[in-house]
This record gives structure tokens, C-alpha cells and sequence, in this order.
């Protein structure tokens, strides 16, 4: 919200976040029962021009730019090697907690989580799910067929049970500056509806 509030643009957005990030940290409880349960973040951050995927893990973090197609993010890292901007200590960090040798190819999610990024766009998590659903209108999705894909219960993107979607929202962002951007949100405590 702040990145909203304090940017006119994606990757300033993006500074804003991370900036907030180095000053205050993140943390606090996912939920709001008895039971605690936190992770770390990530966000897709766009404009009518550029978009971002930006991942953190406690006071580091890593951004990618979107060159096109199409991405989705889920509760998991997902930048691998294309980082495009990231924490200045990020693989310093790394190297001295054994996570990296420094001499492989670094990649944030393999180094970062317990994800085998080889397999996540082929398992059956929210992420795979969302990228084969992503992948199949790839060129011609509309706000409808996002809207669809939000509401999918059969692929664990809205998800029922303990944890529940509570909200989805989808953005339309021309490129043409004088046409408006329109946002979608659900008015109900299931996007299925």
C-alpha cells in the first residue's frame, strides 16, 4: 500500500518496498487465529509500462523484471538466476550461511528456500497451477479469463479449508495513458462468487 501511495511508477514501487523493508523488517503472523504462522513475501508490481516480481526473505530480497509472457507468483520463491535488482548483500549473506559456493550460477529461490526450482513449474502446486493456467491463454487473456483463473478451486488458487482466498483483485492497465485503468475486486469472501 505504502509502494502505491509514495511511487508513479513499478520500479519505484519496488524501491519504496524494499527501502521500508532494510528500515523495518518484516514479520508478524499470517493469520489472524491463535495458531502462528508466518512466511516471507512476494509481489507482482506493475504500471501502464513495466512490471516487477519482487521476493524477499527476511531483510533480503531479489526483483525481477517481466520482459513479457506471462508470470504469477504463489506462497513460495520463484526468482531463480534473472534478478535484475536485489539486496547489495544478498549473496555475501549466502556464502557465509553455506547456502552458496559462490562459483555455481546463483539462483535466489534454490538458494533462498527449500524449493527445487526445477520442478516448479512441472508439480502440482499453486505456482505450477497458475503457471500451466497462465500459459494456456498466454496472448489473449482478458480480466474475464483472469477473473476465471482466480476462481479455480480445482488448482488450489482458491483455496478452501484452513486456508481460505478471501479476496482476489485484477488490474487492467493500458499502455495508452489517456485510457483508464480499470481494478476488479471481489465483493464477497470467496472469489468463486
Amino acid at each position: 500500500r505504502l509502494g502505491l501511495e509514495r511511487a508513479d511508477t513499478a520500479e519505484k514501487a519496488l524501491t519504496v518496498i524494499v527501502d521500508l523493508l532494510g528500515k523495518y523488517g518484516q514479520g508478524g503472523n499470517c493469520m489472524e487465529s491463535q495458531m502462528e504462522f508466518t512466511y516471507h513475501n512476494s509481489f507482482l508490481i506493475a504500471d501502464r509500462k513495466e512490471a516487477w516480481v519482487l521476493e524477499t526473505s527476511g531483510k533480503y530480497w531479489a526483483a525481477e523484471k517481466v520482459e513479457g509472457g506471462v508470470r504469477n507468483i504463489s506462497n513460495q520463491l520463484s526468482i531463480t538466476t534473472k534478478i535484475d535488482r536485489e539486496h547489495p548483500e544478498l549473496k555475501e549473506y549466502a556464502k557465509s550461511r553455506g547456502w552458496w559456493d559462490g562459483e555455481k550460477e546463483f539462483d535466489f529461490a534454490a538458494t533462498y528456500s527449500y524449493v527445487n526450482t526445477a520442478r516448479m513449474t512441472t508439480s502440482g502446486g499453486r505456482y505450477c497451477e497458475g503457471y500451466k493456467l497462465l500459459n494456456k491463454h498466454k496472448g489473449s487473456i482478458t480480466s474475464e479469463i483472469m477473473m476465471e483463473i482466480l476462481r479455480d478451486k480445482e488448482s488450489g488458487i482458491n483455496m478452501e479449508g484452513g486456508f481460505m482466498t478471501t479476496g482476489s483483485m485484477v488490474s487492467v492497465l493500458p499502455q495508452q495513458p489517456n485510457l483508464p485503468c480499470i481494478h476488479f475486486f471481489t465483493g464477497t469472501p470467496d472469489p468463486a462468487r
